[in-house]
């Protein structure tokens, strides 16, 4: 198989975006956050990633949701984090791969534009849209799971999710490397592998190792469809065969 990335022969340390990556990302990323949003028809409308506080949700390149967060310091400030440096945890300790980020959807709540952090209303109502995006996100997955280490803030406080804004942020050519399920395969066991690194050299809670549990089931499933479709047990020679063609 080709190395599109650069993924192979390189200390796994050292893997990152190759510049036209890099760039590519972050032209798709403005993009989707430049997109104008407004809460309602009579609603001033601006950049969606501008608004302060909000709920987000990655999805793979299966359309699996993968992770969801919040913020209160602007939608754009957070996303751009999770995706263009290792500054988050999440990134840092191999719980998410930005590699494997296909789309983002963002659900922005505007009524909060002006609010402080301490403000105990708006942080009830953003801790309650978590939570459901988050149920949403479990429910339709297919492992019913996602990577996050942590789960939402409780409360009893329950809110409908309100507009959303979804788009894609790989273009075709950097879709084209990335999207083949050998490089996917690989790219998901280098991510495991520092995952379960990390895991014994700390003392860690639970939540890092049911993150290791999902992507080694999200591995499994990938690597299972992949050997299915080019033939399963029909495509395994036997040992005669293996003779024979030696």
């Amino acid at each position: 198989m080709s190395d599109p990335g650069g993924l192979f022969g390189r200390d796994p340390d050292a893997v990152n975006f190759p510049p036209f990556e890099t760039e590519d990302l972050r032209a798709n990323l403005s993009r989707l956050l430049d997109t104008s949003f407004a809460a309602s028809a009579d609603a001033a409308a601006m950049p969606v990633g501008n608004y302060r506080w909000g709920v987000y949700a990655f999805f793979d390149y299966d359309g699996e949701p993968i992770y969801v967060g919040q913020t209160n310091e602007r939608l754009r400030t957070r996303i751009r984090r999770h995706l263009t440096n290792q500054r988050t945890d999440a990134v840092a300790m191999s719980v998410l791969d930005p590699f494997e980020v296909f789309e983002i959807e963002v659900w922005p709540l505007p009524q909060y534009q002006e609010a402080s952090r301490s403000d105990l209303g708006a942080r009830q109502h953003l801790d309650a849209l978590e939570r459901l995006i988050t149920e949403q996100a479990v429910a339709n997955s297919h492992f019913h799971a996602i990577l996050n280490e942590k789960d939402p803030p409780p409360g009893r406080l329950a809110v409908e999710a309100p507009a959303s804004v979804r788009g894609r942020i790989v273009s075709e050519r950097v879709f084209e490397l990335r999207s083949h399920p050998d490089f996917r395969i690989a790219r998901r066991a280098l991510i495991l592998a520092r995952l379960a690194q990390v895991i014994s050299e700390r003392k860690v809670q639970g939540g890092l190792r049911r993150v290791l549990l999902t992507q080694a089931k999200r591995l499994q499933w990938l690597a299972g469809r992949r050997y299915e479709a080019l033939g399963g047990a029909a495509s395994v020679a036997d040992e005669a065969e293996a003779e024979d063609e030696g």
